[in-house]
């Protein structure tokens, strides 16, 4: 359990998260994990989905899921008065221990994510997106569509869903962060509602090593007025060493809007397009390190070739001392609006907790960003992104 006490606002936060993200999937039953989640609110320790939206409704509650390619979890807010309080955590330990996965709402759900996935797959960013992870990641469970496919989502049975759910809802894959107005006493009691009946022991839930992709240029014509591109090579895992340095001389890169230097070539100089970003996405493993922008058809390459340009230039030579000490300030600036709230803090102590990362982490931070040098970006981009290694996609290319 992870804790930080706040009597300011009468308010209780509370997250549950498992190591149940899509990396948990296998390509014939991809969007299983994202189903099981988000079907665990949707009728639970016999109420129906709709006693349960009454029950929360009721006390002003309210649940909300995140899901990633590691992370599968449900976080509460409620008053922190006793009958709110104990009515919206009884309804969260139904949800996250007596899950019920009904078969029609099972149907309607898996029907519903089908026309969802349908209508994306009309739209460049999503086929982009799709594509572009598929060539990054190949086998590798991360390179698996989030939502699923809807081939595999058509074969899905219930059976798989609970079968799923045994495996990965279990009591020692339970990161438990709470935030707000209780006792540190409370607290722990409210851990042990929430997964005391959970199975002690689960499924394995390590992650493969993800390997160096093929590089290489797709091109998918797209009735879209813009060319979307978007570029991807294996980033960094969050627990990286790597993980500051990466973090600075990215938002020099593009990260830092309009004064990165991506923005600068592409935009301010050039014209070639309205935005153009870049970020890292870490994971267990090595997420995604990508850049994108939308470009005119007729100006994709020339967009393609500058930013691969520039691309190459930073990792070879570095940030400038200017650039270090400007990113530096933004960074530093900006945190507090990180940590502005309850639910946000929150959101902190449960990245703390399922990467485990030090206790630490949230004060050493602005340290952290500060101490980073440009010998350091410089070394970190040249030993961890390849430029000629990099994976494309565009979409929009003309025919």
């Amino acid at each position: 359990m992870y804790f930080v006490e706040n009597h300011d606002l009468p308010i209780l936060d509370v997250s549950v998260e498992f190591a149940a993200g899509s990396g948990m999937d296998t390509a014939g039953k991809s969007g299983c994990a994202s189903l099981v989640q988000h079907l665990l609110s949707l009728g639970a320790g016999g109420f129906s989905e709709d006693q349960i939206a009454t029950a929360l409704a009721d006390v002003g509650a309210q649940l909300k899921n995140h899901f990633d390619r590691d992370r599968a979890g449900i976080a509460l807010r409620t008053l922190s008065s006793e009958r709110e309080r104990k009515q919206a955590l009884d309804i969260l330990a139904r949800v996250i221990q007596q899950p019920e996965f009904p078969q029609d709402v099972m149907v309607r759900e898996k029907a519903r994510t089908a026309a969802s996935i349908k209508e994306s797959s009309t739209k460049p960013d999503y086929i982009g997106e799709r594509e572009l992870m598929k060539m990054l990641y190949g086998q590798h469970p991360y390179g698996l569509n989030e939502m699923g496919e809807i081939d595999t989502l058509n074969r899905l049975q219930r059976d798989d869903l609970v079968a799923f759910y045994r495996a990965y809802y279990v009591a020692k894959n339970a990161v438990i962060a709470i935030m707000g107005d209780v006792t540190r006493t409370e607290a722990a009691a409210i851990a042990e509602q929430l997964t005391g009946k959970l199975s002690a022991d689960g499924a394995d839930t390590e992650i493969p090593p993800v390997s160096t992709p093929v590089a290489g240029i797709k091109r998918i014509a797209h009735p879209a007025t813009q060319s979307h591109i978007q570029i991807a090579y294996p980033g960094l895992r969050r627990s990286d060493p790597d993980y500051f340095p990466l973090l600075v001389g990215n938002h020099i890169l593009g990260g830092g809007g309009f004064v990165s230097r991506l923005m600068e070539a592409i935009r301010q100089q050039r014209g070639l397009a309205y935005s153009v970003y870049s970020f890292f996405s870490p994971y267990k493993e090595q997420g995604p390190f990508q850049i994108g922008l939308q470009t005119k058809k007729e100006q994709s390459e020339e967009a393609l070739t500058l930013t691969n340009k520039v691309l190459k230039e930073f990792v070879a030579n570095g940030p400038t001392d200017e650039e270090l000490k400007a990113a530096k300030q933004n960074i530093i600036g900006g945190f507090p609006l990180r940590i502005d709230s309850n639910s946000k803090i929150l959101g902190f102590l449960s990245v703390i907790g399922f990467y485990r990362l030090p206790l630490t982490y949230l004060t050493d931070y602005l340290e952290a960003v500060e101490a980073v040098t440009t010998e350091q970006i410089r070394d970190a981009f040249q030993r961890r992104i390849q430029p000629d290694g990099m994976v494309t996609v565009i979409v929009g290319a003309i025919e």
